[in-house]
């Protein structure tokens, strides 16, 4: 008796809490998605591709995650999992295949907030432009750690208001971008006479489109964070099918409007840029150049929030995924420890510990770093979306050869089968196309092709091992098992 009280303890201690409303789960998407990708890979996306050359990359990026957002949607509220991908694609397509997965997906996110600190630490050069790169760095850590080390209550409620002012900053810039350009302001804006200088409107033509695609990607990943946050969402029947309708068509928003302003009130040619070792956002160049300095000031400090909220998210999402690799026996034990407060403890510690390569801007340069890691975070996240695209495809033909019936489904992804294959499709030819650049000399660049492709030859041989090891084959459609959620799940249900 005691040995089986004991027995259930240890596997209390060990489980998630679900403590996230629709209110918070909608800003946890939000977070993960708005940060250095817009508001500032963007600047050098539109240098590479020109006005009309960014908003078709983010256009078609944005019609690629609205397929898989939908995708996941159906899925997550169906069987809501802290292993989003991973149990997905093990349960649907390979277990291999969900092995490499989240091991992908905690790589990607641990990078990720590497490249968010990194950026942060360059946004204080703003104001502090002989500052060690080292001592912002080390500042932010501990901050975005801190958060994390709170309850999962607390992580959603800090993220909810870091992503309430960036998300009110964003419109507020839009309307202060359409101020200038209907002329409501004193300040005279370029306009559409930006978008016929040089190579304008499509700079680079095709390939100059092809290259911006990735840095479009970069900036909507974090929008498959609601599948992580399912986990521990209090209703998700309900409030993931109301985050997935809302949230997307927001970032959307936001981003095609963004973008599209920026060219219309800062030439693709400007020097600031093209510049690699990028000091300041395409958004604070915006008012800089109409003589807002203030303003300027303002959105860099309001760009610094947005960073700090993305790496927040960022580790929530690489804690968890590492969580979930201890309880299914992947990783060591220790880290599938979770406090009393529901924060698996040594996951974080580990995931901060990935995150102090932006370190390496003290040796480096900030913004050489900052792209490194951008590089090396956006290939796994297209890995990931890749998954989310496979797996729902085998989801959906294996519920219907079962003979369910559709109406169950608390969420219905629509364009099915032709919107996870076309999803797919993107997803590939993004992939093999990241640094086409590497490949446009007379000789071969390999230290680039290093860069950008590190991760997928760690992925493979993630996936390969694992298949060799365990013998794993495809999953038989007849053989999935269906249900309001995963018999390997445990959860505190405690409110």
């Amino acid at each position: 008796m005691n040995e089986e009280n004991m027995n259930s303890t240890s596997t209390q201690n060990n489980n998630l809490h679900r403590k996230l409303n629709s209110r918070l789960l909608n800003m946890i998407a939000i977070g993960g998605s708005i940060g250095t990708g817009i508001f500032l890979a963007s600047g050098n996306a539109i240098h590479m591709a020109g006005p009309g050359g960014i908003l078709v990359a983010y256009l078609v990026t944005g019609l690629m995650v609205y397929f898989l957002m939908t995708s996941l949607g159906e899925m997550a509220a169906y069987m809501p999992s802290t292993g989003s991908f991973y149990i997905y694609a093990a349960k649907f397509v390979d277990p291999a295949l969900g092995y490499a997965l989240g091991w992908n997906y905690w790589y990607n996110w641990a990078i990720t907030v590497a490249s968010e600190i990194s950026a942060a630490s360059l946004v204080m050069h703003y104001w502090f432009p002989n500052s060690p790169s080292f001592l912002w760095c080390a500042l932010f850590i501990s901050i975005v750690t801190g958060f994390n080390a709170l309850s999962a209550r607390g992580f959603g409620e800090a993220e909810y208001w870091l992503s309430f002012i960036k998300v009110s900053v964003i419109i507020i810039f839009i309307v202060a971008g359409t101020a200038i350009l209907f002329g409501i302001t004193p300040y005279h804006a370029g306009g559409f006479s930006y978008w016929t200088i040089g190579n304008a409107p499509f700079n680079g033509g095709w390939l100059g489109v092809f290259g911006a695609f990735m840095i479009a990607g970069f900036s909507f990943q974090g929008t498959e964070l609601i599948g992580i946050a399912a986990g521990e969402s209090e209703n998700p029947r309900e409030n993931i099918p109301k985050a997935i309708k809302q949230v997307f068509w927001r970032i959307l928003l936001f981003f095609v409007l963004s973008v599209f302003i920026i060219s219309l009130l800062i030439p693709y040619t400007s020097p600031s840029l093209a510049s690699s070792d990028v000091e300041v956002s395409p958004f604070t160049l915006v008012f800089k150049q109409y003589g807002i300095t203030f303003a300027a000031s303002l959105i860099n400090a309001v760009i610094l929030v947005a960073i700090l909220s993305a790496g927040n998210s960022g580790t929530y999402a690489s804690t968890r995924m590492l969580w979930y690799l201890a309880k299914e026996g992947h990783v060591p034990a220790i880290f599938k420890k979770v406090n009393k407060r529901g924060v698996p403890i040594n996951a974080l510690i580990a995931t901060t510990l990935i995150a102090m390569l932006a370190f390496l801007s003290s040796f480096f340069g900030t913004g050489t770093v900052y792209f490194w890691l951008i590089n090396a975070s956006s290939l796994c996240g297209f890995i990931a979306w890749l998954g989310i695209a496979i797996s729902h495809y085998r989801f959906r033909k294996a519920y219907v050869q079962q003979g369910l019936d559709l109406k169950d489904l608390p969420y219905l992804a629509k364009g099915y089968p032709y919107a996870p294959l076309l999803a797919f499709t993107l997803c590939l030819i993004i992939i093999g196309g990241q640094n086409y650049q590497a490949f446009m000399n007379s000789q071969i660049d390999w230290y680039g092709l290093v860069v950008s492709y590190i991760s997928l030859p760690i992925f493979i041989a993630l996936w390969l091992g694992y298949k060799w090891k365990h013998k794993t084959k495809l999953v038989k459609l007849s053989h999935c098992e269906f249900g309001p959620q995963p018999a390997t799940l445990a959860f505190d249900v405690k409110n």
